[in-house]
């Protein structure tokens, strides 16, 4: 069975050139863009995965 942990954090949405750019406050390196709130926020997400992995 896979470990799996459930974790909150507030995720800061910016409108840039390219779409939309999503960071985490306090977590260093945790901002992706995407073209969408949606995607950029999603796309977050992978980044805080990776750094907590």
């Amino acid at each position: 069975m896979k470990d799996t942990h459930t974790v909150f954090v507030s995720v800061v949405i910016e409108p840039n050139e390219d779409g939309y750019l999503a960071s985490v406050p306090g977590l260093q390196g945790a901002f992706a863009e995407g073209d969408t709130i949606e995607d950029a926020i999603f796309n977050c997400i992978d980044v805080v995965k990776l750094i907590a992995s």
